[in-house]
């Protein structure tokens, strides 16, 4: 599982003109990508290293702040660029595998007590984001080795 945090000071994503999902306050954007030996336990702890990440104003996290987090499913951080001038996306779980694991992401995200707001899962969606510092840290599971 990768998880792609950006500080911000507003993001907000739209689905067809309709906005789905905003930061109503400054907090995190985390795109998620997911791959296929990922599983629930994996999307607890990923949720949990992002409500505990202390990469906010001060050195402070999203859990010391009650900052908002807003979640957009992102196969696209599983892109394999190693050949030719076509990304693969062999790395990326289908949707079936994915969506469980981006839905249990935000649902461990909200028993940590964040307020969560997402995209639309395999829409095509315009997102909108003020970076703050500019802050962006990358949390791949693989860096874990084995998640107990």
């Amino acid at each position: 599982m990768r998880v792609l945090l950006q500080r911000a000071s507003s993001a907000r994503v739209l689905v067809d003109g309709q906005v789905t999902g905003e930061l109503t306050r400054p907090g995190l954007l985390a795109l998620v990508g997911i791959t296929h030996d990922d599983n629930e336990q994996i999307a607890n702890k990923m949720a949990d290293k992002t409500w505990q990440l202390r990469i906010l104003a001060d050195e402070q996290s999203a859990s010391d702040l009650n900052a908002p987090i807003l979640v957009v499913s992102q196969f696209t951080l599983y892109a394999n660029t190693r050949k030719g001038r076509r990304p693969s996306w062999n790395r990326a779980a289908p949707g079936p595998v994915s969506e469980p694991l981006v839905d249990a992401y935000c649902a461990a995200l909200r028993a940590c007590g964040a307020e969560v707001a997402t995209g639309i899962f395999g829409a095509y969606m315009r997102v909108e984001l003020v970076n703050e510092g500019p802050v962006t840290i990358l949390l791949d599971s693989a860096d874990w080795g084995s998640v107990s």
